[in-house]
């Protein structure tokens, strides 16, 4: 080897070693956790100045390549439920079909039943993040219903056979305490994700309004979401096809209901749990029958109407 090929090598090395030792940017969920990915919801901090820009560019390349282990044994489990079932199917056999060794799978999973936990985080985290990722001039129960449109129809938001396994892993959960709880805590993650969102949402639109403006006038008087609420907001049609009287839910509960003034961390949190449900309940009665998911019964029609039956919740307020 010549001089500078032994130079060059040694950079590369010391580059490498310098790469794995910055520390990545994790969310309170994550730093405690060990392995897996860490979630963004789009409301943390921005970079701080004077530190390095790869603690701030999101999981380091090691967490990255756990992320992808834990989601290539999600996979694996789930195919291997849903052929031979839950109770047929070991821990060791899930391990063999990823391509892992059992105490790999052990080191990522208590058991097979939580092997399903990042598919599941995976599905409810999409619909909370295409609430922070809609039009940001949509009033809180547009965005809502926008990303109930973006995220759960078939051939558009997700593909037709994504929500033939949805249907088939919630039906194995149902039988199974160990499974539904852990469906349960991908829900419980989401609505956290979902809470960060729409605090973020919330603030824009009420700095938007002016300090002690009605929140209610916002979408009544022509203020940011005004004119998507009245009509032409994504979601609009859908909302007015598969629940009746879309554009009420804007009139009387736009980013909070008529006449409220303040945002409240308590009113968030309970915002973000009661969304969550809707669009939970929603999924979760679909995959109970045998209505097709693109039908006047499947999950979309379904999350719309008990989108439209909260038009009245003061969303984000005390």
């Amino acid at each position: 080897m010549t001089g500078p090929e032994r130079t060059a090598r040694a950079a590369a090395r010391a580059s490498a070693a310098h790469a794995g030792n910055s520390p990545a940017r994790r969310t309170g969920d994550d730093a405690g956790a060990g392995a897996g990915p860490a979630v963004s919801t789009g409301t943390g901090p921005g970079p701080v100045a004077g530190t390095d820009s790869a603690a701030v560019a999101g999981p380091s390349l090691t967490e990255r390549r756990k992320a992808a282990t834990r989601m290539e044994i999600a996979r694996a489990a789930a195919e291997l439920f849903m052929k031979h079932g839950l109770r047929a199917t070991r821990a060791e056999d899930i391990a063999r079909a990823a391509g892992v060794a059992p105490r790999t799978f052990y080191r990522y999973f208590a058991g097979k039943e939580e092997a399903l936990g990042p598919l599941f985080s995976a599905g409810v985290e999409k619909w909370a993040e295409a609430v922070r990722d809609a039009p940001a001039g949509l009033s809180v129960p547009d965005a809502l219903r926008h990303a109930v449109v973006q995220t759960l129809t078939p051939g558009a938001g997700v593909r037709p056979e994504s929500m033939e396994w949805v249907r088939s892993l919630l039906r194995l959960a149902e039988g199974s305490p160990a499974l539904l709880r852990v469906w349960g805590e991908a829900c419980q993650g989401a609505e956290r994700t979902l809470e960060g969102v729409l605090a973020a949402r919330l603030s824009r639109r009420a700095e938007a309004a002016g300090d002690g403006a009605p929140r209610g006038a916002e979408s009544r008087d022509g203020e940011p979401g005004g004119e998507e609420s009245r009509g032409g907001a994504p979601g609009d049609e859908e909302s007015r096809g598969g629940a009746p009287g879309g554009g009420r839910a804007d009139r009387g509960g736009a980013a909070g209901g008529a006449g409220s003034r303040h945002v409240t961390a308590s009113g968030i949190r309970l915002s973000a749990a009661v969304a969550g449900a809707a669009v939970r309940v929603a999924v979760e009665t679909w995959a109970a029958g045998d209505d097709p998911a693109d039908g006047p019964a499947g999950p979309v029609p379904r999350a719309l109407s008990h989108l439209e039956a909260l038009r009245d919740f003061p969303w984000g307020t005390a």
